[in-house]
């Protein structure tokens, strides 16, 4: 289950409650498809990473389990929550890929190498002509 990070501390808090113990409450930091100039508009004047890690701290600080975030904040994740907290990655795109709407990517190799825990790959896949023989040359290049 999945829940946005910026409802705050009350909304987090009451959705662990909610949630059966064996559920992975995962909280969404910032949409891949955001960039800076995005985060500006809403009014966040903060860097990216460190609205991130903002909002990564404080629904780890609220009981969350995991979080979603971009490719390029796996590794400062990492740094500060170590493995006690689940990374989650769309903006999977594998080498060559159209980006479409996503702003902040990886491959799934570079993704995995940062120390994502589960790749979300969509479009890549499901748009593709051949989508099996579009997993497996995913599957095979992040090897």
């Amino acid at each position: 289950q999945t829940i946005h990070l910026s409802g705050g501390r009350e909304m987090i808090e009451a959705a662990v409650l909610a949630a059966p113990p064996e559920m992975l409450l995962l909280g969404v930091t910032v949409l891949t498809s955001v960039d800076q100039a995005a985060l500006r508009e809403i009014g966040v004047d903060s860097p990216m990473e460190k609205q991130v890690l903002h909002l990564a701290q404080l629904g780890v600080d609220s009981g969350i389990g995991g979080v979603v975030a971009s490719p390029l904040e796996i590794a400062p994740l990492r740094h500060v929550h170590g493995s006690k907290l689940q990374i989650v990655t769309p903006g999977i795109r594998p080498r060559d890929a159209a980006t479409n709407d996503q702003k902040r990517t990886l491959t799934p190799a570079e993704a995995l190498r940062a120390g994502a825990d589960f790749l979300v790959i969509g479009r890549p896949i499901t748009a593709a002509p051949n989508p099996r023989a579009a997993l497996e040359q995913i599957v095979a290049d992040a090897i």
